[in-house]
C-alpha cells in the first residue's frame, strides 16, 4: 500500500445516494424502470458540477492562451490550475502534464515522437491484454521505421500476462514496451511497476495505458516509475478528452512534431493546435468531484486516496455479487479473473446462443445500458474465439447500486428462459 493510502484508512466517503445525486442522467428512465448506466468502461456519466464548470467556462472566460486581456490570462489561469488538478490525481508534477483530443490521439503523436529515434530492427514490446489505442501506434511505428513487434501473449487460463514473458522478449534492441495498467475487456490488472521495473533496466521507453486503470484505483507514477502514462477524463465522469504525464526529463528529450511558433518546451511541446479548454477545466472538475466525496480526508491527493480505496472496495462488491448472479446462469460464460484477486469491477460474458449486440439491445427496456463487442480490445476478442459475436461488458460506476446490479441479473436470467 502506498504512503498515500496508509493515513487514509477508516476514511468515510459519501454514501451512494449523495453520490447518485449528483448526476443529472440518473433520472433518465425507460418505460417504468430507472436507466442503470453499466457502460460506464466505455465512458461514465458527468456530475453536475463538471457540466458547470464547462460552461462557466465558455460563457464567462473563453479566449485563446497567453494573450495580454483579462479572458485570456483567466484561461491561462484555469489551464494551470488544470494541469496542478491533474498531477494530484497521478502523483506527478503540474509541469509533466500534457492534454489532448483523447488517449489514442495523443499516443499516435508520442510514438511519432518516439519513433524518430528508431533504426531499422529495433524492437517494440506490446501485449495482447491491450485496448488497439496502445497496439496500433506501435504497429504503425514499427511498419514506417522498419522496427520489429514482440508480443506479450495473454494467458487464457488466468486472463494475465503469460508468466515470465517479458523477461524473455527484452534484448539489447528494445527500445519501447507499451503495456496497459488495466484491461477494459477483462478487468485484469497489471504489475506494470515490476514490468516498467524490468523494462528500465534493459534502457527501454516505458509507456504505460492507464484509461481502464485510473477510475479505479489511485495512480502514483512515481512508484510505477514508467517514462510516459495516458489516460482519459470520460472514464473518470469527466469530458472526452486525453491526459498524459510525461516525465520531464523523458518529454524533453523527444524530437516531438510542432509548429515552428507553437511552444517547444515541456510539457506544452506534446499539445497540439488550440487545445479543448472546456474540456482541460472539465477534467479538472472531474478531478475535484471525486476528491469532494472524501470533504474530512487531508489535502486533495489525500482524499483523492481515501475516495479510490472505497469505490474500489465498493465495486469489489458489486463485481462479488454480479459474478455469482450471472454464473447461477446456465449458458452464460464469464471471463476475466474472478473477484477478490487483482481486477476492476468490470465483467464480459457471453451469453450462449445470442450475439453480444442483441442481449444489449434486449436489456435496454429494463433501463438496463451494458455494452456489447470487442471494446477496442480487439486481440483478446480474438483469443477468446469471439470477435464476430463480442462479449457482453458490465461495468460498476461510483453510482452503481446492487438494485441495479440484480435487475442486471435478472435480465439476463429472462432472456436466456425466453422471457425477452
Amino acid at each position: 500500500m502506498s504512503a498515500d493510502l496508509e493515513t487514509m484508512n477508516e476514511q468515510p466517503i459519501a454514501t451512494s445516494d449523495v453520490i447518485r445525486a449528483q448526476f443529472p442522467a440518473l433520472t433518465r428512465r425507460e418505460s417504468q424502470y430507472p436507466v442503470a448506466f453499466f457502460d460506464g468502461p466505455g465512458g461514465t456519466q458527468v456530475p453536475r458540477s463538471v457540466a458547470e464548470s464547462m460552461s462557466d467556462y465558455l460563457l464567462h472566460h473563453n479566449a485563446n492562451t497567453h494573450w495580454a486581456y483579462p479572458t485570456s490570462a483567466e484561461t491561462d489561469a484555469l489551464l494551470l490550475n488544470a494541469r496542478e488538478v491533474m498531477a494530484d490525481f497521478l502523483g506527478a508534477s503540474a509541469g509533466e502534464i500534457s492534454f489532448g483530443a483523447n488517449m489514442t490521439t495523443i499516443l499516435f503523436h508520442l510514438a511519432r515522437a518516439i519513433g524518430r529515434t528508431l533504426q531499422p530492427g529495433d524492437e517494440i514490446i506490446v501485449t495482447e491484454l491491450d485496448h488497439h489505442a496502445n497496439i496500433a501506434p506501435w504497429q504503425a511505428l514499427a511498419k514506417e521505421r522498419g522496427a520489429v513487434l514482440r508480443w506479450i501473449p495473454l494467458d487464457l487460463t488466468t486472463y494475465r500476462h503469460e508468466a515470465g514473458a517479458l523477461e524473455r522478449l527484452l534484448s539489447p534492441r528494445t527500445k519501447v514496451v507499451a503495456i496497459g495498467a488495466a484491461s477494459n475487456i477483462l478487468g485484469t490488472i497489471s504489475d506494470v511497476k515490476a514490468m516498467v521495473a524490468l523494462a528500465k533496466a534493459a534502457g527501454a521507453i516505458t509507456v504505460i495505458d492507464a484509461v481502464h486503470y485510473a477510475p479505479h484505483a489511485l495512480v502514483n507514477v512515481r512508484d510505477i516509475g514508467a517514462d510516459f502514462l495516458l489516460c482519459s477524463a470520460y472514464k473518470f465522469y469527466g469530458p472526452h478528452i486525453g491526459v498524459c504525464y510525461g516525465r520531464h526529463d523523458a518529454t524533453a528529450a523527444l524530437d516531438v512534431p510542432r509548429l515552428e511558433p507553437a511552444p517547444d518546451y515541456v510539457p506544452e511541446v506534446l499539445e497540439t493546435g488550440t487545445q479543448n479548454h472546456e474540456g482541460i477545466v472539465g477534467a479538472a472538475a472531474a478531478v475535484e468531484f471525486l476528491a469532494s466525496l472524501a470533504p474530512h480526508a487531508g489535502d486533495r491527493r489525500q482524499r483523492l486516496g481515501a475516495v479510490m480505496q472505497g469505490l474500489h472496495a465498493r465495486g469489489d462488491a458489486l463485481l462479488q455479487q454480479l459474478w455469482t448472479g450471472l454464473a447461477a446462469i446456465d449458458g452464460v460464460t464469464l471471463y476475466g479473473p474472478p473477484p477478490g484477486t487483482a481486477r476492476t469491477a468490470t465483467l464480459s460474458f457471453h451469453v450462449r446462443g445470442h450475439a453480444s449486440e442483441s442481449v444489449s439491445r434486449a436489456l435496454a427496456p429494463r433501463g438496463v445500458y451494458v455494452s456489447h463487442g470487442d471494446f477496442y480490445a480487439t486481440t483478446v476478442a480474438r483469443r477468446l474465439g469471439l470477435a464476430e459475436e463480442g462479449l457482453v461488458r458490465a461495468g460498476c460506476a461510483c453510482y452503481t447500486t446492487e438494485e441495479e446490479v440484480d435487475r442486471l441479473v435478472s435480465g439476463v436470467r429472462d432472456l436466456m428462459a425466453g422471457a425477452l
